[in-house]
């Protein structure tokens, strides 16, 4: 498996996983009829792979037999409350390739690329009932911090509760 930057041609790839992972993953969490009309060409067109902005969200993808198997993007954090640390603004891997290492794999170089900018601490977002996600972050070491909060996303609002954790020692 290959770890990289995301580039600009892998928008429609990485749009495929988001959707193929929130259809899957988020069928006891969210309506079929929401989830049935998300389409990666319309996700593929809010991507920005080709910006080189720090302050930008960055995406790293894993790439395994010419194929785009999962995807980690990271930011410095949104909340107003930390605004010091970084942010795992997604995690995603195609279902198919669950079980696999994949997810480890970019949660690891995601939270490597954030101490590279400076980072010591970062925080995600997790969708409130989202238990096999919820213990891939335990096991990395990821713990929530008590805030939650209802947001917006892909056009439906959503039950999410923040996580944290250490990047260095």
């Amino acid at each position: 498996m290959l770890l990289r930057a995301a580039e600009p041609e892998d928008a429609l790839a990485v749009a495929r996983v988001h959707v193929r992972a929130w259809q899957v993953g988020y069928r006891h969490l969210l309506s079929g009829e929401y989830l049935a009309q998300l389409r990666p060409e319309e996700r593929a067109l809010r991507y920005d792979f080709a910006t080189n902005d720090t302050r930008r969200p960055m995406t790293l993808v894993a790439v395994e037999n010419d194929a785009i198997r999962g995807f980690a993007t990271i930011a410095p954090a949104r909340d107003s409350d930390i605004t010091d640390h970084g942010e795992l603004c997604a995690l995603y891997v195609d279902p198919d390739a669950w079980g696999r290492g994949v997810g480890t794999a970019l949660l690891a170089a995601a939270r490597q690329r954030l101490v590279e900018l400076g980072f010591r601490h970062a925080v995600l977002w997790l969708l409130n009932g989202n238990t096999r996600a919820a213990r891939l972050y335990r096991a990395d070491g990821w713990s929530p911090d008590g805030l939650a909060r209802t947001d917006r996303i892909w056009g439906i609002d959503v039950d999410e509760i923040r996580f944290r954790r250490p990047l260095a020692a």
